[in-house]
């Protein structure tokens, strides 16, 4: 039965929203009469219907990565417990925190209660739920067993949201104080500085060089501070259209990839990606060659992504996944490894996803080690470069009394 969204008027003059089910928008009419409601707009809430959650001009996401988790726990604990997909639905659009959500579930559970498959329906909102998320449920539905695979897809999808939160943390702080600095000794070079040597302009005695290098940083702050800010943003803008350029992005995310530290870490977070969602499909029931594409596009370096594509290709003319994934030396050998052993011991899907445990771990470790190591120079760098500010404004002054004693 089809869902639509409707605002009416309630008996005592307030507007009330929400979600009902008829067969049409008259008798969806009907039903708000019949409750005392006067319609004022109704509209279909399904995704081919001019649904606001199909068109993606519209607004923002339903589910953030974290709310999405969420829901998916909990529609994994309500199938797992025997309740029927749509009374499951119904019971999460009771109890969504936002209309948007509302709106969402209401527009599944119109196409399930119309005979679609929960992945079909998913596969509507393209948005709100990734090809490897609806390619997940397509296999938990065909093998009757969706409970254990929401289980195990959100189980997955809470991982990658604590790895990703770690590793902004990590990042965060050394952010942080990187822009204070840099507002810190922008400000000190073009007014304090200016103004302490103001007081000896009309002084006949020769400033310490120290003192005169500052002043010379500090004319070419003030005067072509804007211009270099704007011409900052400029190369931001030109590099961020040429990173749209395929080609370009390649090379460009393959060069990253050799950074000493940071290329490290992103080979890492991109193979443990990788490797939790080829587990998370092949222990699905996913065949691999699907498997292998979907987690390829989960790839944000397109480099990794080509290699993968390629491993894909000798997978499917016929070399094993860990011989393919072994002549791509972008990804860590530590992965191979466990492809191979999964292999032979029939186990792909799990030591996959210890492989991935593995990457995740070694990721998290060098992200600590590397934060750990940035904070204490960043507070000391900024430290010795504020003391050479002070010290070009203080010499001048130890100077003059000195020469008027």
């Amino acid at each position: 039965m089809p869902a639509y969204t409707f605002e009416a008027l309630q008996a005592d003059g307030q507007t009330r929203k929400g979600v009902i089910e008829a067969d049409t928008a008259r008798a969806a009419r009907a039903l708000l009469r019949g409750q005392s409601l006067v319609p004022l707009a109704v509209e279909p809430v399904a995704g081919d219907g001019g649904s606001m959650l199909s068109r993606p001009l519209w607004g923002g996401r339903a589910f953030g990565a974290a709310p999405l988790a969420i829901w998916t726990r909990q529609l994994a604990g309500l199938v797992g417990s025997g309740l029927p997909l749509e009374r499951s639905l119904t019971a999460l659009a009771d109890e969504a925190e936002t209309d948007r959500q509302r709106q969402l579930i209401a527009s599944l559970r119109a196409e399930v209660n119309a005979g679609s498959p929960l992945a079909k329906a998913m596969a509507r909102h393209p948005r709100e739920f990734s090809g490897v998320y609806t390619a997940v449920i397509a296999a938990g539905e065909q093998g009757g067993d969706l409970g254990a695979v929401l289980e195990r897809l959100a189980d997955d999808l809470e991982e990658r949201q604590a790895l990703r939160a770690k590793l902004v943390g990590a990042a965060l702080y050394p952010a942080i104080v990187t822009l204070v600095a840099i507002v810190i000794v922008v400000f000190l070079v073009s007014y304090v500085v200016p103004q302490v040597a103001a007081v000896f302009a009309g002084t006949k005695q020769s400033l310490p060089w120290l003192t005169v290098a500052m002043l010379g940083l500090s004319d070419f702050v003030r005067g072509w501070g804007w211009w270099l800010l704007g011409a900052l943003v400029l190369i931001a803008i030109c590099a961020r259209l040429a990173l749209a350029n395929a080609v370009f992005r390649q090379k460009f995310d393959a060069a990253w990839l050799r950074l000493p530290l940071i290329g490290r870490l992103a080979r890492g977070y991109n193979a443990a990606r990788f490797g939790a969602t080829l587990a998370m499909l092949a222990g699905a029931g996913v065949p691999i060659l699907r498997a292998l594409q979907a987690a390829a596009e989960t790839l944000h370096n397109t480099a990794m992504r080509a290699d993968a594509e390629d491993a894909l290709v000798l997978v499917r003319e016929g070399a094993p996944l860990a011989s393919a994934l072994a002549q791509k030396k972008r990804f860590p050998g530590l992965l191979a490894m466990f492809a191979r052993l999964g292999e032979q011991t029939g186990q792909l899907p799990a030591m996959l996803q210890r492989a991935a445990a593995q990457l995740s771990a070694e990721v998290q470790r060098r992200a600590m080690q590397l934060a750990t190591v940035l904070e204490p120079l960043l507070i000391v760098t900024m430290g010795l470069v504020v003391m050479l500010i002070v010290l070009a404004v203080m010499l001048p002054i130890i100077q003059l009394n000195q020469w008027v004693r």
